[in-house]
């Protein structure tokens, strides 16, 4: 399945908020001569670098659980530690052996095997077999994060002590990489640890990095060592790492200008500036980053479509990503941005038409309208209050309600009863998990997912349409031809687009700092959060 690479821009001393796009220069995403070579040696295990490898991190996380992992914070995290059979490389947009000795072997259109590395051992020095790799793919299958990206899979069972065979549900245009790519998804760790529940401590996995002490609220950090056990072909390059949990945008800036952190994630279009007159290199990433708006809509009124499209018609997207966002982001004619295969223009493109947005408000009878708007308390509340002012100059009547940690508060809940918030705010990226148009797709809009079954409720909005939305994305999964699954993706964009239970404002650019002179081998991610898999201090 085809993944997109994508590109980078680096800021120069001097670049003004005004000034700065015109004095951004195109780079490779690899930067030139950092493309990496594997010769595929196998490590002993040991560092082969020093020190301590020190990043700044945006968001925080306490929950160290790899099944159904999704948080910006410990997916990176959990990457470094645990293994899949498969790795996605964000950098190169291919899928990688890891925990595999190789390339699936197929033995029919719908059945493969793969073989676990040789010798690949757990931080505790404990084997790793087939049975936990069974059982961690059994368990993400059963969770509500991952079972839509991964219900192609229909059996998973251990051939024997270092081979796993797998039968999927139908063959598919590229069954191949398909299996390979959500395999990333299912990070190995021993079948006795797993639990549907929080882990409040991390658990070993076989990854060149293993966990220490973490605390991963705001203000905490995560650390590391490397896995003296681990026996892959990207060992550690330091005798350590230290993640800084610093959700406050100041506290990540200045950890990164005073030099504590020699990386730093999510840096604001503001102080880019700043961070570079000190000497800190700033890189500007396209991404799969979004803003979003979620809708309730399992309560009136929002369970109007109208009254959902008068929010995309009500907010003025140029002024927003060029005040808020220093430029730092692209409007959009489609889920997906123009440069990803898949792309296709929605039939209901948003642009800022304030006059629009009053006529379907008046349309819907909601016209004094009264809500709350839930924000989610990292980046994307600097947005809010202009989307606020905007909102408000077409009648709606809009309160901010910042909130730390709002998911708990959007779960479906037991009884089936309606949830109590209105509208939501929040940023999200699901290209940690790929860049092809059926993994964006079954993530926020999947039938049986948190997204509907809690959170937007589209699947319980009475309309009909979450299920053929998913209709249609089951046709695109089960095409045996690309012009046919095309065709069934066009259906899905323009459903999601017309229906908006949880549409973009905008691509985001992702903007990271780092100190050149003090690390070789980092590559700005262009997706949420920070990789030092080939990473080390000079």
């Amino acid at each position: 399945m085809e993944q997109v690479k994508l590109t980078r821009r680096s800021f120069v001393a001097g670049a003004t908020a005004a000034g700065a796009l015109a004095a951004l220069s195109l780079t490779g995403c690899g930067g030139g001569s950092s493309e990496k070579k594997d010769d595929g040696a196998k490590s002993d295990g040991t560092a082969k670098g020093g020190g301590t490898i020190v990043a700044a991190c945006s968001y925080k996380n306490a929950n160290y659980n790899p099944i159904g992992a999704s948080s910006a914070l410990m997916l990176p995290a959990i990457q470094h530690c645990l293994e899949g059979l498969y790795e996605l490389n964000y950098f190169s947009g291919k899928t990688e052996a890891a925990l595999a000795a190789g390339e699936p072997t197929k033995v029919s259109d719908t059945e493969y095997e793969v073989a676990l590395r040789q010798g690949a051992k757990y931080s505790d020095g404990t084997e790793v077999t087939a049975d936990d790799v069974v059982a961690v793919v059994e368990a993400n299958k059963a969770n509500a994060t991952y079972k839509d990206m991964l219900s192609f899979i229909d059996e998973v069972t251990a051939k024997d002590a270092s081979t796993v065979s797998f039968k999927l549900a139908y063959p598919s245009v590229d069954s191949d990489s398909l299996l390979k790519e959500r395999l990333s998804l299912c990070r190995v760790f021993p079948a006795s640890e797993i639990t549907k529940e929080s882990m409040s401590t991390p658990p070993i996995g076989s990854g060149a990095w293993a966990f220490g002490e973490c605390n991963g609220e705001d203000g905490g950090e995560l650390n590391f060592a490397p896995n003296a056990n681990y026996n892959g072909a990207k060992p550690a390059n330091a005798d350590a790492m230290q993640w800084l949990v610093r959700v406050d945008n100041t506290a990540r800036v200045t950890a990164l200008q005073e030099g504590t952190a020699v990386a730093g994630e999510n840096i604001p279009f503001a102080n880019s500036d700043q961070l570079v007159n000190a000497g800190v290199t700033v890189d500007s990433v396209s991404s799969y980053g979004i803003g979003f708006l979620m809708f309730n809509c399992q309560k009136a009124p929002f369970n109007d479509k109208r009254v959902r499209q008068a929010f995309f018609y009500a907010i003025d997207y140029d002024k927003l990503i060029s005040n808020q966002l220093g430029g730092q982001a692209e409007t959009l004619t489609s889920y997906l941005p123009k440069d990803n295969p898949a792309y296709h223009e929605a039939s209901t493109v948003y642009k800022y038409d304030p006059e629009k947005a009053k006529s379907l408000l008046k349309e819907a009878g909601q016209e004094n309208l009264s809500f709350t708007l839930l924000v989610i308390d990292n980046w994307i509340k600097d947005l809010a209050a202009q989307i606020q002012q905007d909102l408000q100059a077409v009648g709606l009547t809009c309160t901010l309600d910042v909130q730390a940690a709002p998911y708990p508060s959007l779960a479906a809940k037991e009884d089936n009863s309606v949830l109590d918030y209105d509208v939501f705010l929040a940023p999200g990226d699901v290209s940690c998990f790929g860049t092809n148009a059926d993994v964006h797709l079954a993530w926020f809009y999947g039938e049986n997912t948190d997204w509907c079954q809690g959170r937007t409720c589209w699947a319980k909005a009475g309309d009909g349409k979450c299920t053929e939305f998913n209709q249609y994305l089951d046709e695109a999964r089960r095409a045996t031809d690309a012009g046919a699954r095309q065709e069934a993706y066009n259906k899905c964009f323009d459903i999601i687009a017309e229906e908006v239970p949880l549409y973009p404002l905008f691509h985001k650019k992702v903007l990271t700092g780092y100190w050149a002179d003090k690390i070789e081998g980092f590559e700005p991610s262009p997706t949420t959060g920070l990789y030092f898999q080939d990473a080390k201090l000079k």
